[in-house]
């Protein structure tokens, strides 16, 4: 995030909370009193950010906060402090550069009442179209019955949902090698797609417009068994949801962030071309390095290159194109 942090890291204590000290031009993201993350200065000054979309041909970003800084092991209270000062810099941000960011936010999940109370001043106050939650709430599933307050508030609301893998299942048993980012993260996304779709939030509330982090994480590749363990598992599948699984396709989206042709090719056979957008994970190392590039080397029609590229966005985001400035 650009400017200055307060030292909340004082007023919680040292627990999860994730804070930045800046160093020069770097900034270390710290967790309690170790570094969790050394970031560059296109995380937290917006003229560096400008000008790496300047070099790699975007024109417009939407901007979200990072998960660590979801904050859900916060107190209800300390989280919404945290939720107000995100969003209010995020929105700063976007006045300050106009034309240049689309801004969505973060809210206590941890605190129902506070989250939807957060969405409201987010869409009606600060003008974001959506927010980013997790994909799963302090190890709950986004089913639980307790947060479908939310998701008719923000169906009523019109705000879009970015759902981002974070604390992610089985972290403690593969530390080695990255794998809690390379396996648990997609495994995580799953976890999320699957949970809204047995749980019946789809089918609850049809007009809420949700969107999933990596490509839909290993989803697409597991639909044939997902859809398979469905129809011969009813028992276990369908206790909250009768509906197939394979139904939901079309009704959410994913983004593209897949790192490769064939993978990209495939999600958009099986997920369909008006539902992924694209994706970059700027500016940390899984994310495409130069955004959309994958994208535009593909084999496919510039009518679709397009959807892909901003189409699709737009209509996840429920902006107009001809509303939108460069």
């Amino acid at each position: 995030m650009p400017g200055k942090m307060p030292n909340w890291t004082k007023k919680f204590g040292y627990g999860e909370f994730i804070h930045l000290e800046h160093r020069n031009c770097r900034a270390c993201m710290m967790k309690g009193d170790k570094v969790f993350r050394e970031v560059e200065d296109n995380c937290f000054d917006a003229g560096i950010r400008v000008k790496d979309m300047a070099d790699s041909d975007v024109t417009k970003q939407v901007l979200s906060t990072i998960p660590v800084l979801f904050n859900y092991w916060a107190k209800p209270k300390d989280g919404m402090e945290t939720s107000r000062f995100f969003n209010d810099h995020i929105a700063d941000t976007v006045e300050k550069n106009p034309g240049k960011f689309i801004g969505i936010g973060t809210v206590p999940m941890q605190d129902v009442d506070q989250a939807i109370k957060e969405m409201e001043r987010c869409v009606t106050e600060l003008k974001f179209p959506g927010l980013e939650i997790g994909s799963n709430i302090n190890k709950k599933n986004l089913s639980e019955k307790e947060f479908f307050p939310f998701y008719k508030a923000a169906e009523k609301l019109g705000c879009a949902l970015f759902v981002h893998p974070w604390k992610m299942i089985g972290t403690k048993q593969m530390q080695k090698y990255w794998l809690p980012w390379l396996v648990g993260m997609p495994a995580e996304t799953s976890r999320a797609i699957c949970s809204m779709i047995f749980g019946g939030v789809f089918e609850k509330f049809p007009g809420l417009r949700v969107a999933f982090a990596h490509g839909g994480g290993s989803f697409p590749i597991t639909l044939g068994r997902i859809e398979h363990g469905f129809d011969m598992r009813p028992d276990l599948c369908a206790v909250d949801n009768n509906k197939s699984p394979k139904s939901y396709v079309g009704k959410f989206w994913i983004d593209s962030l897949v790192h490769d042709p064939n993978a990209l090719e495939y999600i958009v056979k099986v997920m369909g071309d008006n539902n992924i957008c694209l994706g970059s994970d700027y500016p940390f190392p899984l994310g495409e390095q130069q955004p959309g590039k994958l994208i535009r080397e593909m084999n496919f029609e510039p009518t679709l290159k397009e959807k892909l590229l901003y189409k699709n966005a737009l209509q996840w985001l429920n902006i107009r194109d001809d509303s939108i400035t460069y």
